[in-house]
């Protein structure tokens, strides 16, 4: 799947989120259509940054498309992700998305590089166009709050110019609007059905606002999955992987905000998140096992089963 894919095509599509060195290649050889990376500076379990597990996912991968799920670019100079992101979708001839977010779950992120914590929103809103700007390869000004920048050229562009497609990750209504105003999609995560289904409508009214056509844009879902023959044993296995990921308990909210079970109930819960709007599935294997195992039986015993 070539990124543009994302933001015109209506078919169900799946990625999945992974770090680890062999994997990229073999989900590909799966038939993943995009393959994602998280990633932060300073967070409370050891993970990798970002930027360097996209070039990572460019270097293991030849034809599916890669991006950030996300890149907290409020920590980031814009014109140095600019630069960064243009010259991955060049070395990757045109297959780059980028998803990015505000963070805030680990405030030492901020402390460490300098950046106030209370302005990641505005920071984002302000470095979203300017990443757009900067992708032209023209020489441009900007006088902004934040990034004000005289005559700046970023050349090469990036194979897919300013339109490679920004997807806005988050949670609540700020998100909502901030994708609905400038980004590429919509990619929220933990969210059950029934949310997801409200924020499509939120940011569809918030796009007629603001008087934007969404027909080319991505309604995306970050979810969590864990699949097992024993559907107890994998919601036990999630709950405890995501209770270490992020800091707190899952028992009671694994079965509203991630799709775990056997693959019979996999395939429901998928099924719900189609009919609320989701259209791009990325994937993180809530599983304290090999992760291609998992979506290898994600994408041979349940989508299949999805029609």
């Amino acid at each position: 799947m070539r990124p543009e894919q994302l933001l015109s095509d209506d078919r169900i599509t799946f990625g999945f989120v992974t770090s680890a060195r062999s994997e990229p290649a073999r989900l590909e050889a799966m038939g993943a259509d995009s393959l994602w990376t998280g990633g932060h500076i300073a967070s409370r379990n050891p993970s990798p940054e970002a930027m360097m597990g996209l070039a990572g996912l460019v270097e293991q991968t030849s034809e599916v498309t890669v991006g950030t799920s996300i890149l907290l670019l409020p920590l980031y100079p814009p014109a140095l992700v600019a630069k960064q992101i243009a010259d991955l979708d060049c070395a990757s001839r045109g297959r780059i998305a980028l998803g990015v977010g505000i963070g805030g779950e680990y405030p030492q992120e901020f402390r460490a590089t300098g950046v106030p914590i209370g302005e990641r929103g505005a920071r984002l809103d302000e470095g979203i166009p300017l990443l757009r700007k900067l992708w032209t390869a023209e020489e441009i000004s900007h006088d902004g709050r934040f990034y004000p920048m005289e005559d700046v050229k970023i050349h090469p562009a990036p194979q897919q110019g300013s339109g490679l497609p920004i997807l806005v990750a988050g949670r609540k209504e700020a998100a909502m609007r901030r994708a609905a105003r400038m980004g590429d999609g919509w990619m929220p995560y933990m969210y059950s059905p029934r949310r997801y289904r409200s924020s499509v409508e939120s940011v569809r009214a918030y796009a007629a606002e603001a008087a934007r056509d969404l027909t080319r844009f991505s309604w995306s879902q970050f979810t969590a999955f864990n699949v097992q023959p024993d559907g107890d044993a994998a919601r036990r296995e999630a709950a405890a992987f995501l209770g270490g990921t992020y800091d707190q308990g899952f028992e009671e909210m694994i079965t509203h905000v991630a799709a775990v079970g056997t693959p019979a109930e996999v395939t429901a819960r998928l099924t719900e998140y189609v009919e609320a709007g989701v259209r791009h599935f990325i994937f993180m294997a809530a599983t304290l096992g090999a992760m291609a195992d998992q979506a290898r039986v994600l994408l041979e015993d349940v989508i299949p089963q999805m029609g």
